[in-house]
């Protein structure tokens, strides 16, 4: 039983360092995705961080903010549903069969 123990605890901690290591490669990575016919752009990372948000100055009318906040939220929200699911790429094979909470699977 003692070896069974050790066994599985060791395979706890080699999965704790690659989840670690994934995740500080998945933090250096970003994505980018745009609305508006790329009016509006924003790069997100990995670690799900906003990195960039870039406006064409053609975007900006006083006369309709609301159009270029729907567009900034359009896509930040989409940036961040790539970056999401750069995580599940890279994690997810670390994590397969596995639910562990806080972990993005």
């Amino acid at each position: 039983m003692n070896q069974n123990y050790n066994k599985m605890l060791k395979q706890v901690q080699k999965m704790q360092a690659d989840m670690a290591k994934a995740q500080e490669e998945l933090a250096k990575e970003s994505v980018e995705a745009s609305a508006g016919g790329g009016m509006v752009t924003v790069r997100v990372t990995g670690a799900l961080e906003i990195e960039k948000v870039t406006v064409d100055p053609t975007a900006v009318d006083p006369d309709d903010v609301e159009m270029l906040e729907d567009m900034i939220l359009a896509a930040t929200n989409e940036a961040l549903r790539a970056a999401q699911d750069l995580a599940n790429k890279r994690l997810g094979g670390l994590t397969a069969g596995l639910n562990i909470p806080g972990l993005p699977l």
